[in-house]
């Protein structure tokens, strides 16, 4: 008697060729435009002077002259500060800060800020 072929092995066959198909088929313009703006970043440079304006603002007028906002991922927002000195400030303060972020753009879902010691331009 014959082996029967496992059916894994079609479900993976009718897999691929699914891809293939629609992969040759022609994609609307909208979601080429979305894509090619999600691969850009073009999307992020209004949520960018948002969240420098709202970092500003959470971390006060003295911490925001010492410190300039990095990248957001992975809901970890990266501050770039002026010195070790004030890196230990920023420590303190890091809790309030947070949870300010956290109020005021809560679609950013920022978890956590790390801080780093670097230029400030």
């Amino acid at each position: 008697m014959k082996d029967q072929p496992d059916v894994s092995d079609y479900a993976a066959r009718r897999q691929r060729e699914e891809r293939r198909f629609y992969g040759r088929r022609p994609k609307k313009i909208s979601d080429v435009i979305a894509q090619l703006i999600t691969a850009r970043g073009y999307g992020r440079i209004g949520t960018d002077e948002q969240l420098v304006a709202t970092w500003q603002t959470a971390a006060g007028e003295t911490l925001a002259k010492a410190s300039r906002v990095g990248k957001l991922r992975r809901g970890t927002l990266e501050v770039w500060v002026a010195n070790s000195t004030m890196m230990q400030e920023f420590g303190f303060e890091k809790a309030r800060i947070l949870a300010a972020l956290q109020r005021d753009l809560p679609d950013a879902k920022i978890r956590e800020l790390r801080f780093r010691v670097g230029p400030i331009s």
